[in-house]
């Protein structure tokens, strides 16, 4: 990787804001693919991001077209999940044999089984990537994987307001550790993140599922923030169930966890009055995302032939109240 890399942010969004600002305050040559109102914003006025007590407004390049972008050393992609396969096809202009192309997406990303040397190797995700354009488009020996532990939102276009969390996890598809995941990570901590290259990127995914799995497709089907949902004794009861079937799944699957199902629940607990991303996404219209969160895991457990009722349960219950709402297709 270039010593002075070119870095193109695929989404102008909460993180991919808060990745591009930092970046480019940073002093890297950055760049960010938007549309519509929020590429209109950064054209007029620039990249805002409000972090740690003060206001930044580095210089990015802005447009809606990937071929005026060119060729990218690196390519973060920031897109919510339902969006990535026409995103994987647009992108292609930015896309040389030599770019590390890091999905930081909430969910199970589609090459998350497409390794070798493991439980369902090879299995395709058709709940994420149904007719295989993501995985034609983004070849995965090019993805590095990347878990985001970090809060932020969009006020208004064009300016990003971080909250809490400042840890991102760098890892390779296949497992262990290599010198473009440490390479990526100095980047990512040179810039002020709490940045880390992990010999097992999938079980940190896995880990940071367990939570989202469970609270995201509830805030969905309840309209409730979190700590209102944990103090339901019937909830509770559900969300441990939901995580530990999610933890036996992953066990089976080589994707251990070192947490219990209590304790993290608790952990989202102390957190305090939190609006999960798809209560977020379903009071703004957006589509959510519940395949990617709820639907892969889903999809994970037939393939390997494991009983998972409550997680399928509360999925066919979330897709449903989704699908009435106008945002997951009919």
């Amino acid at each position: 990787m270039s010593d002075h890399p070119q870095i193109c942010i695929v989404g102008a969004g909460a993180i991919g804001g808060l990745f591009a600002g930092r970046l480019a305050h940073a002093g890297h040559a950055v760049s960010v693919l938007a549309r519509g109102r929020t590429l209109e914003a950064l054209r007029r006025e620039g990249m805002r991001l409000e972090s740690q007590g003060r206001t930044v407004a580095p210089a990015v390049r802005a447009s809606d077209d990937a071929a005026e972008l060119g060729r990218q050393d690196i390519v973060v992609i920031t897109v919510k999940a339902p969006a990535l396969p026409e995103v994987a096809r647009g992108i292609a202009p930015m896309i040389g044999s030599d770019t590390v192309i890091i999905p930081a997406l909430n969910g199970i990303p589609w090459w998350f089984f497409l390794g070798g040397g493991q439980p369902l190797a090879g299995t395709r995700l058709r709940s994420v990537d149904p007719d295989g354009a993501i995985e034609a488009h983004l070849p995965v020996e090019q993805v590095l994987g990347a878990v985001v532990f970090a809060s932020a939102s969009t006020p208004e276009p064009g300016l990003t307001r971080h909250a809490s969390g400042n840890r991102v996890v760098f890892g390779e598809p296949r497992g262990g550790t290599t010198a473009r995941a440490q390479a990526v990570a100095a980047l990512f901590a040179g810039a002020g993140f709490d940045a880390s290259a992990s010999a097992n990127v999938r079980a940190d995914i896995w880990t940071k599922l367990l939570g989202n799995a469970c609270f995201n497709p509830a805030s969905l089907l309840t309209g409730a923030h979190t700590d209102t949902m944990i103090d339901d004794p019937r909830l509770h009861a559900t969300f441990v169930a939901m995580m530990d079937e999610a933890l036996a799944l992953g066990a089976r699957l080589g994707l251990p966890a070192q947490v219990e199902s209590r304790e993290r629940i608790a952990f989202t607990r102390g957190l305090g009055h939190i609006k999960t991303s798809m209560l977020q996404d379903v009071e703004a219209g957006r589509p959510v995302e519940i395949d990617s969160i709820l639907g892969a895991l889903v999809e994970a457990a037939a393939a390997a032939q494991y009983a998972a009722p409550t997680l399928g349960t509360v999925y066919a219950l979330a897709r449903m109240r989704a699908q009435t709402l106008g945002l997951y297709p009919g």
